[in-house]
C-alpha cells in the first residue's frame, strides 16, 4: 500500500470535519493525504472544486501545515470511487453524517460496504469530540481478529497511547457438551475456568504483538457481558475503537460481522474496521 490517507468528501459538515481527522492520521504516519469525492452530475463539479474542496484542502492545511495534500475527482458511484482509491492508501476516512454522493454514510450503507469490501483499514469518524483516552481493541482471539490487533498496537505505539484490549464473553456463546434430541436442558457451567479460559485465550493471542511492541502499555480486560453493550460502553472512555471484521461466531458469508456494524453505528469515539486477508 502507498502511504497515502483518503478522506471521502461531499460538502457535509460531517465530511469537513473528517478532513481535520484524516489530516491527524496522515501526519502520525507521515503519509500523504487524499481528498476524495465521486459526483454523477458534470453540473455539480464546478462549485465542488472551487468551493467545498478548496475549502478542505485549506482545513487540511490549517491541522496539519505541511501536509502534502491532493484531490481525486471522479464520475461514479460513491462506493465504487472509494474502493479504488482505497487499494492505494494505508487508512480511508468517513465522517459520520454525509448528503449528495456520499448520502447519509451511517445510517445508509457506504462506510459498512466499504468496511466490508475496501483494501485498508476504513475509519468511521463518529462519537463525541476530540476523543482522549486509550486505544480500545475488540479482542476475540480469533485468527480473523489478529489483523486488527496487529493495527490496535500500531495506532497505540504512533499516538503513545495505551491499549485496552477488551475480549467479551458469555455462556451463550459457548458450546455444549450435549448434543442431540433428549440433551438436559440444563447444563451446570464454572463461570470461574470459562474466565480463566477465556484470558488464557486472549493472552495467547496477542502475545506476538505484546512482543512486537514492547513500549505499549497494555491492559488486558475479560468480561462477561452482551458483546455490543460492553463495547459500545467502553468506548466512551476511548480515543479510538478497532475491530475486526468478524470473528469467532460470524457467518463466513458475511464479510462485515453485526458487532462491528454496531460499533460503526454507535460508538461514541472514532471506530476502525480491519479486515485479515482474504
Amino acid at each position: 500500500m502507498d502511504d497515502t490517507v483518503i478522506v471521502g468528501v461531499d460538502g457535509s459538515p460531517s465530511s469537513l470535519a473528517a478532513v481535520d481527522v484524516a489530516a491527524r492520521e496522515a501526519r502520525l504516519r507521515g503519509a500523504q493525504l487524499r481528498i476524495v469525492h465521486a459526483f454523477s452530475r458534470a453540473s455539480d463539479l464546478d462549485p465542488m472544486i472551487h468551493g467545498v474542496l478548496a475549502q478542505a484542502e485549506q482545513r487540511a492545511a490549517d491541522v496539519a501545515p505541511g501536509l502534502e495534500v491532493s484531490r481525486t475527482v471522479a464520475s461514479g458511484g460513491t462506493l465504487t470511487v472509494l474502493r479504488s482509491e482505497s487499494r492505494h492508501a494505508v487508512l480511508a476516512v468517513l465522517g459520520g453524517r454525509g448528503r449528495g454522493g456520499f448520502g447519509d454514510l451511517l445510517l445508509g450503507s457506504t462506510v459498512v460496504q466499504l468496511a466490508a469490501h475496501g483494501h485498508c483499514p476504513v475509519m468511521a469518524v463518529r462519537g463525541r469530540p476530540d476523543p482522549r483516552g486509550p486505544v480500545l481493541l475488540a479482542a476475540d482471539g480469533s485468527a480473523a481478529g489478529a489483523a486488527a490487533a496487529g493495527f490496535a498496537f500500531a495506532e497505540a505505539a504512533l499516538r503513545g497511547a495505551r491499549l485496552v484490549a477488551l475480549h467479551v464473553w458469555n455462556t451463550l456463546n459457548e458450546p455444549t457438551p450435549y448434543e442431540g434430541p433428549g440433551a438436559p436442558l440444563n447444563v451446570v457451567v464454572d463461570l470461574d475456568q470459562l474466565r480463566e479460559k477465556h484470558r488464557h485465550r486472549l493472552e495467547e493471542a496477542l502475545a506476538p504483538w505484546r512482543a512486537a511492541h514492547p513500549e505499549v502499555c497494555v491492559e488486558l480486560l475479560v468480561e462477561r457481558s452482551r458483546v455490543r453493550h460492553a463495547l459500545l460502553d467502553a468506548s466512551r472512555e476511548a480515543q479510538l475503537l478497532v475491530t475486526g471484521a468478524r470473528g469467532h461466531g460470524g457467518f463466513t458469508g458475511m464479510l462485515l460481522g453485526s458487532v462491528s456494524q454496531a460499533l460503526l453505528h454507535h460508538a461514541d469515539c472514532p471506530v476502525t474496521v480491519v479486515r485479515g486477508e482474504r
